[in-house]
């Protein structure tokens, strides 16, 4: 391991990946992850690069739709990877080695008119269905309307739950009190009781910088830092007299650079010291390669007055608006593309045979 990660390790930070692709799992493992996340991109990337060829076309030659040969895939690169953190998530007794699998975006695709009850409906019904049997697997929601509206029974049917797409503290709060609801009417305690909040960090600093153009040099670019510093700051606050087994975290996620001329750890050293960072390959790569080293500043927020000047020019209700949408068609677009390129070697097959 790099002297770099582990002075990131060392302060207090969870190292996760952002992906699921096995040889990207393994260099990460030697880096020091102890977990990972995916979601459709991540997926669609896999199946593209052709490494899973073979696997789409015994699904296929089963009789498989195009939709259940990509949930087969995304069941198998996840499973695989849950495989590999296993002997973390025993030793941490399950405050560590878990792997995100993401619900269907395609629920929240506004162009097939899925009414917010049949959505919630769906996602507790794939929450149950693919969790069952997967001890160290957390099941991946957005903070939309309907998958709000899921968490309370997915958290009392005892489903680990990862709320992504989080952008606001809101959006954080009313994920947390649902599923704390939930968590409380398990019939079987508490023990075992994790829950993790997925709040996007670069994103917000692309929002910034088109929406808020007159925001001063102290507050622009790290808008998405305050932000996720306050809300980490709640969540902590929160749970600390609860008396939990387990920790219940804040993913710092987006955490990869979105500006060249920023340093490639910028959001991965503002954030260094507590929780989650699931990071891009690219980025722990970078800060393997780098003479760099972490201390905590996670608890460390700028004068009152970057933070009053961000509450005051900052309008939460677009930001949430436009970043949401936007999260749902990154999702939904790859997904898409799988299930085409799923069709499309339908189609070769069908020719040759």
């Amino acid at each position: 391991m790099s002297d770099s990660l582990q002075s990131l390790i060392d302060c207090g930070t969870k190292l996760y990946l952002d992906s699921v692709e096995p040889s990207e799992v393994d260099q990460n493992i030697a880096y020091g992850a102890v977990g990972a996340t995916s979601n459709p991109a991540i997926i669609s990337g896999i199946v593209k690069g052709g490494g899973l060829d073979s696997e789409i076309e015994s699904l296929l030659a089963e009789g498989h739709d195009d939709e259940a040969v990509a949930w087969a895939l995304t069941d198998k690169l996840v499973s695989e990877a849950e495989s590999k953190f296993t002997s973390v998530y025993e030793s941490t007794a399950g405050n560590a080695g878990w792997v995100s699998f993401e619900l269907d975006p395609l629920l929240e695709d506004p162009d097939l008119g899925i009414s917010i009850d049949d959505r919630i409906k769906q996602y507790v019904a794939l929450g149950k269905k693919w969790s069952a049997g997967h001890p160290n697997r957390m099941i991946k929601v957005p903070a939309s309307e309907a998958g709000l509206g899921a968490l309370e029974e997915m958290a009392a049917a005892g489903i680990t739950l990862n709320v992504t797409l989080i952008f606001t503290a809101d959006q954080y709060t009313a994920a947390r009190e649902a599923i704390w609801r939930g968590a409380q009417k398990r019939t079987d305690g508490l023990d075992s009781f994790k829950s993790v909040y997925s709040i996007f960090i670069s994103r917000i600093d692309v929002y910034t910088k088109d929406a808020a153009p007159e925001l001063s040099d102290d507050a622009q670019g790290w808008v998405g830092t305050i932000n996720a510093k306050r809300v980490w700051a709640d969540n902590q606050k929160f749970w600390a007299d609860k008396g939990l087994k387990l920790e219940q975290e804040l993913i710092f996620a987006s955490t990869g650079t979105k500006d060249p001329a920023d340093k490639p750890w910028k959001y991965v050293e503002a954030l260094a010291g507590s929780d989650i960072q699931t990071n891009p390959p690219a980025t722990n790569e970078a800060i393997a390669k780098a003479d760099v080293t972490f201390s905590r500043q996670v608890d460390q927020l700028p004068d009152a007055s970057v933070i009053a000047e961000i509450d005051t020019k900052v309008d939460s209700a677009d930001l949430h608006k436009t970043l949401m949408s936007e999260g749902v068609a990154k999702f939904v677009k790859p997904q898409r593309e799988l299930l085409a390129l799923i069709a499309e070697k339908r189609k070769q097959l069908s020719a040759t045979s």
